[in-house]
């Protein structure tokens, strides 16, 4: 069964006002449009635009509860570990400034820390609250924009000496020298644990009252890079422009915050259209900017560190994070067959389809039909052009800025048309 959904975006502060409403074709609201959700998660859940399709259920939540078996398939209808359960959900974000540095939890994290908080009677809606579900959250995030900026993962330590050493180049150059500023993170960078007992540094101190040391480096590391508009306009050659830009528009978005200096740790990453970046448990993250098709795990267990005003539990962070400094997790695509690829993390919760045809030049070349065949439930939205997409028992016309959600039962799907769809499903 295809079953058509719609929702509307969410308008965090951080979106975009124009980019979702320009990729989908639809008049933009004049607020922030920061991230469509299509999914049954409670907190937005995708409104079906023919509830008499299936029985009269206004949302995709209601729908699955009430008929788990049709819409979820057997084997995640008869799962064990709770309620049936749609276990992934899908987004259209878009960035128009950073979003707070955060991580997420491990499956065993995630179900021992829910339990832990419920006995100790913490509301679930309650701020100062870690686990909202007994479930871990990776993501994946495919660039829709020509550039999508992020920061992920702990870099090298020998490139973070590298661009504490371009900052004391800058603070040699300043009419105000001030290397104990540099000088305090620096030493803290030389212990056997250097990252983590860097950052409880910083979050600890650097958001209390008695916060000076931290908040004096914060200070002079944003001066720093400030200073160096200058120097570049006047022909001096930085390692680190990037990394520079970085910390100037954090200042501006959250200003005397220590994530501004965290940010210095992590890789500082820039994809390029196409290119998709997986973040599993423990790694560090924060989008800065751009457009995407973000897929994850259905969880709101977020534990954050830095960049925000909301609730920053040290000691859990400290204990979800992984230090290790690993390369960027790009993710590569499975290729199916022409026009059809897959990204497929190590995780059983969902896996992100890209099918894509040009109009005309595809049946020139003799290039068949885009097919897909569905092992779970799966939704799907067109973001350019359209499609007529058959399955085992039925078929639907899609079009630009629609979505839909299929049940299993469909089996192998068959994509005539031209333009591209995103669909999520479960490997």
């Amino acid at each position: 069964m295809f079953v058509g959904i719609a929702n509307s975006p969410r308008n965090y502060a951080w979106g975009s006002s124009t980019a979702i409403a320009a990729l989908l074709g639809h008049a933009p609201s004049g607020n922030p449009e920061a991230e469509l959700w299509l999914g049954a998660h409670p907190g937005s859940p995708s409104v079906i635009t023919d509830p008499e399709q299936v029985g009269g259920y206004a949302t995709l939540t209601e729908w699955i509860a009430a008929a788990p078996e049709a819409a979820l398939g057997e084997a995640l209808a008869s799962a064990s570990d709770g309620a049936p359960r749609l276990p992934f959900l899908m987004k259209i974000l878009a960035a128009a400034s950073p979003l707070s540095l955060q991580a997420h939890p491990t499956m065993e994290r995630a179900r021992s820390g829910f339990a832990l908080e419920n006995e100790a009677g913490i509301p679930v809606d309650a701020a100062d609250r870690n686990y909202r579900d007994p479930f871990h959250k990776p993501e994946v995030i495919f660039a829709l924009s020509e550039s999508f900026e992020a920061l992920c993962g702990f870099r090298e330590p020998v490139e973070i000496r590298r661009i504490l050493g371009e900052f004391r180049a800058l603070d040699v150059a300043s009419d105000d020298p001030q290397p104990g500023a540099l000088d305090a993170l620096e030493h803290r960078l030389l212990g056997p644990e250097a990252l983590r007992d860097t950052v409880d540094w910083l979050l600890r101190d650097g958001r209390g009252e008695d916060s000076g040391e931290v908040a004096w480096l914060v200070e002079r590391v944003v001066a720093l890079a400030g200073s160096a508009v200058g120097l570049s306009h006047g022909g001096a050659i930085l390692e680190f422009p990037l990394e520079l830009d970085t910390v100037r528009k954090l200042a501006v978005a959250y200003p005397g915050d220590p994530g501004i200096v965290i940010s210095l740790l992590t890789n500082r990453v820039s994809l390029r259209r196409g290119e998709v970046l997986y973040l599993p448990a423990g790694n560090i993250h924060a989008y800065l900017s751009g457009l995407g098709v973000e897929l994850m795990a259905a969880s709101d267990n977020v534990l954050r560190g830095g960049l925000t005003p909301k609730h920053i539990d040290v000691d859990e962070l400290l204990d979800v994070l992984e230090f290790t400094s690993l390369p960027v997790p790009y993710l590569a695509p499975v290729s199916h067959s022409p026009g059809v690829a897959e990204y497929r993390p190590a995780v059983d919760d969902f896996a992100l389809v890209h099918i894509t045809a040009e109009a005309g030049a595809d049946a020139a070349a003799g290039v068949p039909m885009r097919q897909f065949t569905l092992t779970g439930p799966g939704i799907a939205i067109c973001t350019a052009g359209g499609f007529l997409v058959a399955g085992a028992t039925s078929s639907v016309t899609l079009k630009r800025g629609e979505s839909v959600y299929i049940t299993p039962d469909e089996g192998t799907l068959t994509f005539a048309g031209s333009g591209d769809v995103f669909l999520a499903t479960t490997p």
